[in-house]
């Protein structure tokens, strides 16, 4: 299984760190936050990763260079001065990624979750991970059924995780689902991948699954610190026996 890392975003919200350094590579716990889904792609069999970059892109292989110390090829897909959002970024680099299904990652993640937990392929048109609501974003995303089946209405509702499986062929008719959205007709396209997702879940085409382990969204530099504080205890720190 090959793997896409999306770390093409501008950081906005993570300004003024991200005015000199690209968001997946500011550090936390000793590593760069891309570099903690490497080394679980790696451990997962992964060898193929593609990032798609923007923001500061030479700052990718100048800092990560072909992932051999991760014993992964890394490929670096560059989407220009304004990124292509994660649809568009996705079908930028499908001719990277191949016909096989593969994994996605946010690079703005941070996730205990075990990559080899995940099937190898979904059974429908993707596999998403979901966690518990942040504080942060309450109302959370989709509904999973007691099938393992997701859905964009109902509750209880949870928080995408920014990982999942997809399948090539979701995004095989994405201009008939995006229509005229602005972005869509640029070249290359621009445009958010949830519309495609909720269109295969109304085909009952989105299998997920519910981790309840440790995952932060680090969108703010407060959840950054907040995250490198964490990682300096050890798992276990302020449980009793």
């Amino acid at each position: 299984m090959k793997a896409l890392v999306f770390a093409a975003g501008l950081g906005e919200r993570m300004r003024p760190l991200t005015d000199t350094t690209p968001k997946p590579l500011l550090e936390a716990g000793g590593r760069t936050l891309v570099a903690w889904h490497l080394e679980k792609l790696a451990a997962a069999g992964v060898r193929d990763v593609v990032l798609n970059t923007s923001w500061l892109a030479p700052q990718f292989p100048a800092t990560l260079g072909d992932g051999s110390r991760w014993g992964l090829r890394l490929h670096y897909a560059f989407e220009g001065d304004i990124p292509l959002e994660t649809g568009g970024g996705m079908l930028h680099a499908l001719p990277l990624l191949g016909d096989a299904p593969f994994l996605a990652v946010n690079g703005d993640i941070w996730c205990d979750l075990d990559f080899a937990a995940l099937p190898r392929e979904p059974e429908g048109a993707a596999h998403l991970v979901l966690v518990d609501n942040p504080t942060h974003h309450p109302q959370g995303d989709f509904s999973l059924d007691d099938e393992g089946r997701v859905h964009g209405h109902g509750g209880p509702r949870l928080t995408f995780a920014g990982i999942g499986i997809y399948r090539p062929s979701l995004l095989q008719d994405w201009r008939a689902t995006i229509g005229d959205m602005p972005g869509a007709g640029d070249d290359p396209p621009r445009f958010k991948l949830a519309p495609l997702l909720r269109a295969a879940m109304d085909r009952n085409a989105v299998t997920g699954q519910h981790h309840r382990g440790r995952w932060t969204d680090v969108g703010t530099p407060a959840r950054l610190e907040a995250l490198a504080r964490e990682l300096k205890q050890p798992p276990d720190a302020g449980r009793t026996s």
